[in-house]
C-alpha cells in the first residue's frame, strides 16, 4: 500500500480554478476507485480554498502503480472539471509516502488555510472521511491517515491556541464589512444556506451580538435549520427576504449564483453588506457594483487574512512533525509485522506438536524456553520497524526464523545455542 495525494490550493491557484476542480468532487472519488485497478480507496477534500484527492494505491504487483494511478486520476478530474488533462496535471501537486501525512496534518491543523489557524478545516477533514465512508471509497489506510490528521489538529489546537481567537474565513469577512454596518445588536442578517458551513457562519454572526437572523434556502430546508437554532426562516423568495436586511451571509454552495443584482435592486432599500463564502459564488459579482452595496468574497478575504505569529506557527509545525513521525512509525509497524507474526505462529505450532509427546513437566519447561527464545528477536524486529531500521529488522526476523523447537527439547544447552 502507498498513500498518494494530488492537491491544489489557494496558495498557487486562482479561486475560479479551484471552483472548477471542485465542481463534482464526490463523483471523482467514486469514479477513481471504480475505474482504476491499482486504486483501492479515495477521499476527496474540497473546500473553499483547496481541492485535494487522497488515494490508497496497491503497488505490490507493479512498481509503477503510483504513477499510473496519478495519471489516471488526473484524467478523471480533467473530465469532471472540463480542464484539459495537461492543465490539471500542472495544477495538482502529487505527493506520496511521508509527504502525504505531512501535508494533510498541516492542512487539518489550519496551517495551510487562507486564514492561518482557522478551525473550520478540522470539521471539513472529518466530513471528507465521512463522505468517503458513505460512498464506500475509504480503506483502513485512509481511515488511519485521516483519523491521525484529526488527532493532530486537536493537539495543535490545545497546545498552541492557534485557533482560540476565533480565526476563520467568516470571521475575517465579518471584520471587513463591520465598518459599514450598524451596531451588531441592531443588525438584521439574512443567512443563505443550511449546510455545515452555514451553521459555523450563524454561530460567528451570533457571537458578534446579532440576534435578528433569517435563514433562506433554495432547497427548502430553512424551516428545520432555523427551528433547530432558534432563528427565523424566510417565507418569501430571496428578493422578498432582503427587505430591511443589513447583512447577507451566503454559503449555500449551490451550483450557480442565488443572489443576483436584480434581486438586490428589487428587495433591498438601503445600504447592504454582502459576504459570499461559497467557492462557486452564491452571489453574482455584479451585486458588488450596485450603489450602497459592499461585497466581500473569498478573494477579498485572502487578501486581508492575518497570519499567525511566527512562534506559534513554528510550535504548531513542530507538533505536526512529531505526529507525522508517530504515524509513520505505527504504519511501518503494521506493515512490517505480518512476517514477525507468521514466524511466531510457526514456532507456536511446532511447540504444540512437540509438547504433545512430552511429560507435563518437560512441556512446561519447553514452553518457557520457547517464550524466552521468541522474546528478544520479536522485540528487536518490532523496535526496528518503528524506527525504519531495515537491517535490524531483517536480523530480528532471521533470528525468529532460526528458532527450531525440537532442538530446544534436549535442554538448556540446546536452547542456549539457539538463543546465542
Amino acid at each position: 500500500m502507498v498513500l498518494l495525494s494530488l492537491a491544489a490550493s489557494h496558495h498557487d491557484l486562482d479561486l475560479s480554478v479551484l471552483e472548477r476542480l471542485s465542481a463534482d468532487a464526490h463523483a471523482v472519488g467514486r469514479e477513481v476507485v471504480s475505474g482504476l485497478a491499482p486504486v483501492s480507496g479515495a477521499v476527496v477534500l474540497a473546500t473553499c480554498n483547496r481541492f485535494e484527492l487522497y488515494l490508497d494505491v496497491d503497488d505490490s504487483a507493479d512498481p509503477e502503480a503510483v504513477d499510473v494511478a496519478a495519471a489516471a486520476a488526473t484524467e478523471v478530474v480533467a473530465e469532471r472539471s472540463g480542464f484539459p488533462a495537461q492543465r490539471v496535471s500542472e495544477v495538482l501537486t502529487a505527493a506520496s509516502g511521508t509527504a502525504v501525512a505531512e501535508h494533510l496534518f498541516s492542512v487539518a491543523s489550519g496551517l495551510e488555510s487562507m486564514v492561518v489557524g482557522e478551525r473550520e478545516i478540522a470539521g471539513q477533514v472529518r466530513r471528507a472521511l465521512t463522505s468517503a465512508r458513505r460512498d464506500g471509497t475509504t480503506t483502513s489506510g485512509l481511515e488511519g491517515l485521516f483519523q491521525a490528521a484529526s488527532r493532530t489538529s486537536r493537539t495543535v489546537g490545545s497546545h498552541t491556541g492557534l485557533g482560540a481567537a476565533g480565526r476563520s474565513v467568516v470571521g475575517v469577512a465579518l471584520d471587513l464589512v463591520e465598518p459599514v454596518l450598524p451596531d451588531w445588536s441592531a443588525v438584521r442578517c439574512l443567512l443563505i444556506g443550511t449546510g455545515s458551513y452555514a451553521g459555523a457562519s450563524l454561530a460567528a454572526v451570533k457571537a458578534r451580538g446579532c440576534t435578528d437572523i433569517t435563514v433562506f434556502s433554495a432547497s427548502g430546508r430553512a424551516g428545520q435549520f432555523a427551528a433547530d437554532r432558534g432563528v427565523d426562516a424566510a417565507v418569501s423568495d430571496l428578493a422578498g427576504a432582503l427587505a430591511g436586511i443589513d447583512l447577507v451571509v451566503a454559503c449555500s454552495g449551490a451550483a450557480g449564483s442565488l443572489l443576483d443584482a436584480d434581486a438586490v435592486r428589487r428587495g433591498s432599500s438601503g445600504p447592504l453588506a454582502v459576504v459570499d463564502l461559497a467557492l462557486q459564488h452564491d452571489v453574482d459579482p455584479e451585486v458588488g457594483t450596485l450603489p450602497g452595496v459592499t461585497l466581500v468574497g473569498l478573494g477579498t478575504v485572502a487578501e486581508h487574512a492575518p497570519e499567525g505569529t511566527s512562534a506559534t506557527v513554528a510550535q504548531a509545525r513542530r507538533i505536526v512533525a512529531d505526529e507525522v513521525h508517530t504515524f509513520e512509525s505505527e504504519l511501518r509497524t503494521r506493515d512490517w509485522d505480518p512476517p514477525v507474526v507468521a514466524e511466531r505462529r510457526r514456532v507456536m505450532a511446532e511447540l504444540a506438536v512437540v509438547s504433545a509427546g512430552l511429560s507435563p513437566r518437560d512441556a512446561r519447561s519447553l514452553r518457557r524456553r520457547v517464550r524466552t527464545a521468541l522474546h528478544k528477536p520479536t522485540v528487536r524486529a518490532r523496535t526496528a520497524a518503528r524506527a525504519g531500521d531495515t537491517a535490524s529488522y531483517a536480523a530480528g526476523l532471521a533470528e525468529l526464523a532460526a528458532i527450531d523447537v525440537p532442538s530446544l527439547v534436549s535442554g538448556a544447552g540446546a536452547g542456549a545455542a539457539v538463543l546465542g
